[in-house]
């Protein structure tokens, strides 16, 4: 089965969960994963499930980065907040590393969040 981790920074949870909205249909029919408070808001307000790691302060972040070293994602969406990002918030920098190392898509915005779905799906059978 596809696996994919969402995770967004603060400012950016909205915009994740009206993009989980839109593709929830898609979305269901995948293993996902997600940082604790991003995970628990998209099982909030969506009938998605969502398997929550920590929160991104206490290594959720760190957790979905060894799960692409151990090669159990198919790709994430981690929505960034380039302007606003706050200190307690997940650094990018380590999950793009590791995406890097272990050739694992990584999208960090709506467009190319849409475009690593429109991916998958053409990898369904």
């Amino acid at each position: 089965m596809t696996r994919l981790a969402l995770i967004a920074h603060d400012e950016k949870k909205p915009d994740l969960i009206e993009f989980a909205r839109a593709h929830e249909s898609q979305l269901a029919e995948y293993d996902l994963i997600g940082t604790g408070t991003t995970g628990g808001r998209l099982m909030e307000e969506t009938d998605l499930e969502v398997e929550r790691m920590e929160s991104g302060p206490l290594g959720g972040d760190l957790m979905i980065g060894a799960e692409v070293a151990q090669d159990r994602l198919d790709g994430i969406i981690f929505l960034r907040d380039p302007l606003t990002a706050q200190p307690h918030e997940p650094d990018i920098s380590a999950l793009l590393r590791i995406c890097d190392v272990h050739d694992t898509a990584l999208a960090t915005n709506l467009a190319s969040a849409t475009y690593l779905l429109e991916g998958l799906e053409d990898e369904l059978p």
